[in-house]
């Protein structure tokens, strides 16, 4: 069975971009629109994998991770961010909420492939 990835992300694009990078490995996709809209499909589903984005509407990416690592289902699932932040103290930020990992876009979809294969081990 294929490994259930949930991403993250208000852009489209984006979105668009990773699912079909991740689709040409047979990764099983999900799409969220913003972080609350993740956390509603994460009530009802689980995921091996979570990639988020940090700026969002509704709820950013560090709000999401603090969130799903409250919950049993996903206090040791890899959640890395995706996104333009670049920055030390976001970083620091994300991973005192429980990030796994952290990849800055514009991203190479080969070094994507890499990380979610790394981290899925």
């Amino acid at each position: 069975m294929s490994k259930k990835i949930l991403i993250v992300d208000d852009s489209p694009s984006i979105r668009q971009m990773v699912e079909v990078t991740l689709k040409s490995e047979g990764y099983d996709i999900t799409a969220a629109t913003d972080g609350q809209n993740a956390l509603d499909i994460c009530q009802d589903h689980s995921f091996d994998f979570v990639l988020t984005d940090v700026n969002m509407p509704n709820m950013d990416g560090i709000s999401l991770v603090k969130a799903l690592r409250q919950m049993a289902a996903f206090a040791a699932t890899p959640i890395v961010m995706l996104t333009t932040e670049a920055g030390s103290d976001m970083k620091s930020q994300g991973k005192a909420a429980g990030a796994t990992g952290w990849m800055v876009k514009p991203f190479d979809p080969s070094k994507l492939l890499q990380l979610v294969a790394k981290v899925l081990g």
